[in-house]
């Protein structure tokens, strides 16, 4: 085991300590957030945008007695900007308060964290470590915070195809934990000696203008800030804000080169309130105006990768209005349709859209000539804890994908016994601009029949509940007839 992998599963049986006080794993997670940024601190000897009252080792040597007062002064205070200056900081403490109760629980836990054997003063050493504890999270709440936890399997593949370069500006609108902009910035510095080869502005750019990113949920963009600073990313532009509100429309978010995101699913707490999505602007769910994010977000000549369900490939109404807009504003050159199992969470089977869009803001004919669909979920073997995605499951769908970012390289149609297949746009159209297109027998429910954990079969169940609950969602959409709808 990798010293990385070791220690954290060390950080989760730490978890112990606390469950018997009814902590969940996000609120475990969420209070090891704050415990760890101290930590990590004191480690790499950068301590100096802390109060002294409140560094790790003014809480190690607090007494029993006083140790949870001075945590949670800690708290508040550096969480407070009239009294700490380093934004970072504050934005990681900001609203900060604990959920231990117990004094002697806290002391536990501090001497536990303490004296556990931090393997590397590097950041990024730290960052695996942390990414580590919220993979170990989304898989334990596989039907709560692993909603917004993307297989990091799956985003590395999304990332390599797509090619992010230096100087682009590249977007998650919704950014959950940060794994897209983590691999992202990962493959870049990789490509160019961790960013030596660029020039001093250059390298300026990568690290505060490159990156951008919304989250809505302020938990879950705490954790997000947390694990960008631990992987050396502290971008200007990252906001806890809905994308579907104006402030997804700000000119941070327009324009982008690159948009990789996994968006929520299911029901929306209410309509986009955006003036732009002009298509989506009354539907009760989330997954179709976040598409119609990104297709007005990109530049001219920009790309996407996008986790869709299902129903934006079928839906009617305003779906397949969105669909047809979709076409013809951008090439969507490819749609791999994702194996089940992986996103019990969201209750739908998903699929992933590669896209590029049009070099002109209104094309005049369909952007899109065909879509090359490859079915990597017929006759896959049930996902779940015992069996996890790997990331050689998806080589033969890179293979066919092949090297050029824009799905230009020269590809081959399997015919119907393969998983690679080219449907022309025409085709698409006599189909009634329906992309949920399977041509292998789907083993769905032969797959799940395979699950034996009872968190993957409870998760399974979820997931179909949730999926009839979007089913009668949409046909209720669509008792209303499409009005006009202005570009």
């Amino acid at each position: 085991m990798n010293p990385s992998a070791e220690l954290v599963n060390r950080l989760w049986r730490l978890c112990a300590l606390l469950r018997k006080d009814g902590v969940t794993y996000q609120q475990y997670v969420t209070e090891l957030t704050y415990l760890l940024f101290l930590k990590m601190a004191s480690e790499q000897k950068d301590e100096s945008r802390i109060p002294e009252a409140y560094r790790w080792g003014a809480l190690k040597d607090a007494n029993e007695a006083e140790v949870l007062n001075v945590y949670k002064r800690a708290l508040i205070d550096l969480g407070d900007v009239a009294k700490v200056s380093d934004r970072s900081v504050v934005a990681i403490f900001q609203n900060a308060s604990t959920i231990v109760r117990e004094p002697a629980n806290l002391r536990r836990l501090i001497d536990a964290i303490d004296g556990l054997h931090w393997f590397s003063a590097e950041r990024d050493a730290f960052g695996d470590a942390y990414e580590g504890l919220l993979q170990k999270m989304a898989e334990e709440t596989k039907r709560g915070a692993g909603q917004y936890f993307t297989p990091r399997v799956l985003i590395d593949v999304m990332v390599r195809l797509m090619q992010p370069q230096p100087g682009e500006v590249i977007q998650d609108p919704a950014a959950g934990t940060g794994g897209f902009l983590i691999a992202a910035d990962r493959f870049m510095r990789d490509a160019s000696d961790d960013y030596f080869e660029l020039s001093p502005k250059q390298q300026k750019y990568q690290l505060s203008e490159a990156l951008r990113g919304l989250e809505n949920v302020p938990d879950t963009f705490r954790l997000l800030l947390m694990n960008l600073h631990l992987h050396k990313i502290d971008p200007d532009h990252l906001d806890l804000a809905d994308t579907l509100s104006p402030s997804g429309s700000r000119s941070a978010y327009k324009n982008a080169d690159l948009i990789l995101t996994n968006p929520p699913f299911g029901p929306a707490g209410g309509p986009p309130t955006r003036d732009d999505l002009t298509i989506t602007d009354r539907v009760s769910s989330y997954q179709l105006p976040f598409v119609e994010h990104v297709v007005r977000a990109l530049k001219l000549g920009g790309r996407a990768a996008v986790v869709v369900p299902d129903n934006v490939l079928f839906d009617e109404g305003r779906g397949k209005i969105l669909r047809q807009r979709l076409m013809s504003w951008c090439n969507v050159h490819t749609l791999l349709r994702l194996p089940t199992g992986i996103f019990y969470a969201q209750g739908v089977k998903t699929n992933v859209l590669f896209l590029t869009r049009a070099d002109e803001e209104a094309p005049a004919k369909d952007a899109t000539e065909a879509v090359w669909i490859y079915d990597m979920r017929a006759g896959a073997p049930p996902y779940g804890k015992t069996n996890p995605l790997k990331a050689d499951d998806f080589d033969a769908f890179v293979a066919a994908f092949g090297d050029d970012r824009l799905g230009n390289a020269k590809r081959k149609d399997q015919g119907e016994t393969g998983r690679f297949r080219k449907f022309t746009r025409a085709e698409i159209a006599a189909r009634d601009d329906n992309l949920d297109i399977s041509w292998l027998r789907d083993e769905f429910d032969a797959g799940e029949d395979g699950l034996t954990e009872p968190d993957d079969i409870a998760a399974a169940i979820i997931g179909h509940l949730r999926a009839a609950l979007q089913e009668i969602e949409g046909v209720s959409e669509e008792l209303a007839e499409p009005e006009a709808i202005e570009p």
